[in-house]
């Protein structure tokens, strides 16, 4: 399985996109860094140098503290937040026990909710197309809920249901397909053609 070790130079930069984007609207102060990525406080600061000379991080003094974020704007936000989201969390379990989930076509999640942005009660986080088992993926789904915090709104379909409702327009399938979302499992163009 690929890891986001594998698209970087230092293990310190990719433990860092990792904690940015795995909650892209925090922000976070050096010592906060050191702690979650487990390194030396040097190594946190000098790859934050280099990530803010970049581009990649913006920071902001407040008190005597300097807090960092991710910038929305760095032009390979997308496909890093993109990477991140597979290689961790709900994504990953979902790829990781694919098999066990019986035969998923697409799977996706939107981008309101990789982006850790405030949802609706109607709003649906996680859609998964195929023959699923629904309660092997209810049992990851819980598991994701419990560690995050954060309840995860899912949607399941057959590949038979979802080309029917395509075909006709329908305003759940059209509403999920025109926001933006990371495709998990599948290919984006081959979902919708």
């Amino acid at each position: 399985m690929a890891k986001l070790t594998d698209f970087m130079v230092s293990r310190v930069r990719a433990k860092l996109i990792k904690i940015f984007l795995s909650r892209p609207t925090e922000m976070y102060y050096v010592r906060e860094l050191t702690r979650a990525a487990k390194e030396e406080i040097n190594a946190v600061r000098r790859e934050l140098a280099r990530m803010t000379e970049k581009g990649m991080v913006k920071n902001e003094k407040r008190g005597n503290r300097l807090y960092y974020q991710f910038r929305d704007t760095y032009p390979f936000y997308e496909p890093l937040l993109s990477i991140v989201v597979k290689t961790t969390s709900l994504g990953k379990n979902l790829i990781t026990n694919r098999g066990k989930l019986g035969f998923i076509k697409f799977a996706f999640l939107s981008g309101r909710f990789i982006r850790g942005l405030k949802r609706g009660p109607n709003d649906v986080d996680l859609v998964v197309i195929g023959q699923v088992i629904s309660p092997q993926l209810a049992i990851i789904v819980k598991d994701y809920e419990e560690a995050a915090g954060t309840e995860v709104n899912y949607s399941t379909m057959t590949e038979e249901e979802f080309g029917y409702r395509l075909s006709r327009k329908d305003p759940f399938i059209t509403g999920i397909l025109i926001q933006p979302r990371v495709m998990i499992i599948g290919d984006d163009v081959d979902m919708v053609v």
